[in-house]
């Protein structure tokens, strides 16, 4: 049988080719799948973490900013622990980017803060001297998309069969039950916020894109 594929090299490529694609699907394919699985402890986005997330896609800061750590100690050392594919179970659409003018920002939530993202927001330089990330003042004044976010995660449950309303998992429930979950997670965040024009605008039921972008940079761990 060997001595037969040595003096025919077509079938001998061919054989060669079954055993490892044989060998592809037996290893590969279930490993890919288990890794596609979200990890223990992931939640899908809260409603205003996705309002907060379209803000981030609007302003394209994945052109600068990658959410991907690589398993290579300089990036460990620096970001935290390497990126796995069943943390990014419910993005829609990934966000990985693949280039690197700022900093990675995959977890950036674990050790940055609400005060220090508004800062660095309003005036960059302010916080990182010499940063040549521009402004986003815009985003005080501009109201967060409540209303096209949850409707974002209702398309999500019903179409990806999403976890949401799930024991153990981020509650969604009706429009009106949201709303509320909105304004009591983006108390937390504007309580810990200094912007005075924030904090009135919070007063009078409105939500500013930068609540809403810091609720979504703060689930980033």
């Amino acid at each position: 049988m060997f001595s037969w594929l040595e003096k025919n090299p077509f079938f001998f490529a061919v054989a060669v080719f079954i055993v490892i694609a044989y060998a592809g699907v037996v290893e590969v394919l279930p490993s890919f799948a288990d890794n596609a699985r979200p990890i223990e402890g992931k939640k899908p986005y809260s409603v205003l973490q996705l309002a907060g997330r379209q803000v981030y896609i609007n302003e394209s800061c994945n052109a600068c900013h990658s959410q991907l750590i690589r398993p290579f100690k300089s990036e460990t050392d620096r970001y935290g622990e390497y990126s796995k594919s069943g943390e990014f179970a419910y993005d829609r659409p990934f966000l990985w980017g693949s280039k690197r003018t700022g900093p990675d920002l995959a977890r950036v939530g674990n050790y940055r803060t609400a005060d220090w993202h508004e800062n660095h927001m309003f005036d960059p330089t302010s916080v990182v001297p010499g940063s040549i990330m521009p402004a986003y003042k815009h985003m005080f004044n501009k109201n967060a998309d409540i209303e096209t976010a949850y409707a974002e995660a209702v398309t999500v449950k019903k179409v990806f069969n999403v976890p949401y309303d799930v024991e153990g998992q981020t509650k969604l429930g009706t429009w009106q039950e949201a709303s509320e979950e909105v304004q009591a997670e983006a108390k937390i965040i504007v309580d810990q916020m200094k912007n005075q024009e924030i904090k009135d605008a919070f007063a009078r039921g409105e939500i500013r894109e930068i609540v809403a972008l810091i609720a979504y940079l703060n689930s980033l761990k």
